[in-house]
């Protein structure tokens, strides 16, 4: 499960998030911390080992881009994650190439233990069809946006109906940021990011269900959304 990243939480959207991410810790096998390998070892990194001490479950530590690190760096920033916490096992990857990839996912099997089978083989998921296009156009936010846009978008799908007898889903949904300047970059000059982030995601919807997709895209304004709970929870968020 891939959590939310735990840091100091300021508006009450951060604190919804770190105590998602620590109450997954009780229903997990293993957990992965993943870094980013740099020259030396980030100082919020020292307190998120710190918090992980307190829990007994096996632990990995992931360095994460070694591809952007000479290799004469990696091995000193290793000892540098040792000698603050005994992890399970230290793996360096590199998401973007593939590097060391194959290493993980061999040791995390000798760590899970077998289980019970939760849904039939046809199952692909367990959630709705609306949160499934509501991620894929958050996705495409994350992908096409920078800096605070994808963290104040909230995707709200108003619409999904299906059309079976002329096999297309229509979806309409709703992307509320925080302010006027956050809803300019997202419709981009002439609705030119607007339009890239529906075509994106329209591509990828395509795929999933397996039908041609008709999705219609709004940006609506919702002034420091993330602060207050009653849009928290409006957004399917709870505090």
């Amino acid at each position: 499960m891939d959590t939310p990243g735990i840091h100091s939480a300021r508006t009450p959207l951060n604190r919804m998030m770190v105590r998602t991410a620590k109450e997954t810790f009780s229903d997990s096998d293993v957990l992965l911390f993943v870094v980013e390998a740099g020259q030396e070892v980030h100082p919020d990194d020292i307190g998120i080992i710190e918090f992980l001490e307190a829990t007994q479950i096996p632990k990995f530590l992931i360095l994460n881009k070694i591809d952007l690190i000479r290799k004469e760096q990696l091995l000193p920033l290793m000892d540098s994650y040792r000698n603050l916490h005994p992890f399970a096992e230290l793996i360096p990857i590199s998401a973007l190439t593939g590097e060391g990839i194959p290493l993980l996912l061999d040791e995390l099997w000798k760590y899970l233990p077998e289980g019970p089978r939760y849904f039939p083989d046809d199952i692909m998921t367990d959630t709705s069809e609306r949160f499934i296009a509501a991620e894929i156009i958050r996705e495409k936010i994350l992908l096409l946006t920078h800096k605070e846009i994808p963290y104040s978008s909230a995707v709200v799908v108003d619409a999904f109906k299906e059309d079976e007898a002329n096999n297309i889903i229509r979806i309409s949904a709703t992307i509320n940021v925080e302010k006027d300047s956050q809803k300019g970059i997202l419709i981009g000059k002439k609705g030119s990011m607007l339009k890239k982030i529906g075509t994106h995601a329209r591509i990828d919807m395509e795929k999933f269900f397996a039908t041609r997709i008709f999705l219609e895209l709004f940006v609506r304004v919702r002034k420091d959304w993330t602060k207050d709970p009653k849009m928290l929870k409006e957004f399917g968020y709870s505090e």
